[in-house]
């Protein structure tokens, strides 16, 4: 059993290795579930969208969301299953600081009004390494 602050460094590794993540949100009484690209700062996860995109009409009506990064088809994967709250944030240092050419893609540049970022504060993570048990960081 790894102590918390070990527990936390393995898990940004994992979130520091992926630069995808399957992303859940849940609309009315389902979920449902994209990739997306995926950056963070420790523990705290963000997420570039559109602000007119479903996800963010769904995280109005329920900020509860779901993470999953880290499986790589093999059997010692180790993977990040990340249970948290979401809000929108349109603060533009960190939509400068996040933005990369990839979106260029799909905005004008980082102070498009359509570009938001999704915080998301963790309140519960299951990190695990192979086939061992997993392991549960909580706020």
């Amino acid at each position: 059993m790894l102590k918390t602050e070990q527990l936390e460094e393995q898990i940004m590794k994992v979130l520091d290795a992926n630069d995808v993540c399957a992303f859940g949100t849940v609309a009315g009484d389902q979920p449902k579930i994209r990739y997306m690209a995926l950056f963070h700062e420790g523990l705290k996860v963000y997420l570039a969208t559109n602000s007119r995109t479903d996800k963010v009409e769904e995280l109005r009506e329920n900020a509860n969301v779901f993470v999953l990064t880290g499986y790589d088809g093999t059997p010692s994967s180790e993977i990040v299953q990340m249970e948290a709250t979401a809000k929108l944030c349109t603060d533009n240092r960190l939509r400068e600081k996040l933005w990369d050419d990839e979106l260029g893609r799909w905005f004008d540049g980082p102070h498009d009004p359509d570009y938001v970022v999704l915080e998301l504060n963790p309140t519960r993570i299951e990190y695990i390494e192979g086939e061992s048990e997993p392991q549960v960081w909580q706020k």
